[in-house]
């Protein structure tokens, strides 16, 4: 178990350079960063104001540690791009297709921990999950990887049909696999079945603490009362129970929470920059790692830098 008092504070400058000398490796760079790597662009924050050091590019992953063990970044970053002249971000080539999904940031969530914590973590983890099976089972999507990115999760995609499209199409696809329109008809199947997914994962992660933009106090008490009827795929006698008008308002409103779950922005922007993984979280303390075993991952045995055993 992890103790909050430990974690999720910022790394001196002492312990990045602790990390980046002593524990990181170039070998924990996952493969499909390896492959291409002089490719990308890299950025680099070093004094924690956000990443001005940009445009720089490495040949190997060899010359990259170097750079790493010599400047100990606060934060490093790595294109979700491919260029031909990666150091003016020249020529494109393609980009992956990514969802970011900071726990932090999710609009329901058990925890109402105010910031990040075990709790938000794991749901987060479950829902990023969700969409790895519906991007494998609905897209036919296969070369996903998952990142930790130390509050939340990134899922890297890297199948060439998709990372040659446009944003305007991955927008589309952003929406249709989060659940971020309402079907016609609530109770059939295809895509309908996948936003019901959706609304009943919502809804039994439900505290009615929340504030959700169509659903009023009432609203929301009527709906975690009910909730059982869609543990039994009982859409009709749920929609009984709090009556049509207001369960169109609560679809609505969860759409548009579906899609808050994940940074849209990110999934669409084929320049941006994401956490190199491997590098160090300074804020959390906490490395960006890959995802190899979801079921069984937990950032608070595989992602805990060496030095936090020194605050104890």
């Amino acid at each position: 178990m992890f103790n909050g008092d430990f974690i999720f504070t910022q790394a001196t400058i002492k312990e990045r350079r602790q990390y980046y000398r002593e524990e990181w490796s170039e070998k924990d760079l996952p493969e499909f960063i390896v492959e291409e790597i002089q490719r990308r662009e890299f950025g680099f924050d070093h004094y924690g104001k956000g990443p001005n050091d940009r445009y720089k590019t490495f040949k190997s992953k060899n010359i990259l540690k170097r750079f790493m063990k010599y400047k100990s970044p606060f934060a490093a970053y790595i294109s979700v791009a491919f260029y031909n002249n990666p150091r003016r971000r020249e020529d494109w080539l393609k980009s992956e297709f990514v969802f970011d999904v900071d726990a932090k940031d999710m609009p329901i969530r058990s925890c109402n921990c105010g910031d990040v914590c075990e709790i938000c973590l794991n749901e987060a983890l479950e829902f990023v999950q969700e969409l790895v099976d519906s991007l494998e089972s609905d897209l036919g999507l296969s070369n996903i990887h998952i990142v930790y990115s130390g509050r939340g999760y990134h899922i890297r995609i890297l199948d060439e049909a998709i990372m040659e499209t446009s944003s305007e199409l991955r927008g589309e696809l952003v929406k249709y696999v989060t659940g971020a329109n309402v079907p016609k008809n609530s109770i059939s199947l295809g895509y309908t079945k996948l936003f019901n997914k959706r609304v009943k994962r919502n809804i039994s992660h439900l505290t009615g603490q929340e504030k959700i933009e169509g659903i009023n106090p009432k609203l929301m008490k009527d709906t975690i009362k009910n909730s059982y009827f869609l543990n039994d795929n009982q859409w009709g006698s749920f929609q009984g129970q709090i009556g049509p008008i207001r369960y169109k308002n609560l679809l609505n409103a969860m759409a548009r929470v579906n899609l808050t779950t994940v940074d849209a922005k990110v999934s669409i922007d084929l320049k941006r920059i994401l956490r190199l993984p491997s590098s160090l979280h300074s804020k959390v303390s906490m490395k960006c790692v890959e995802v190899k075993n979801p079921e069984t991952f937990d950032p608070f045995k595989e992602a805990v830098p060496k030095f936090i055993d020194e605050r104890k």
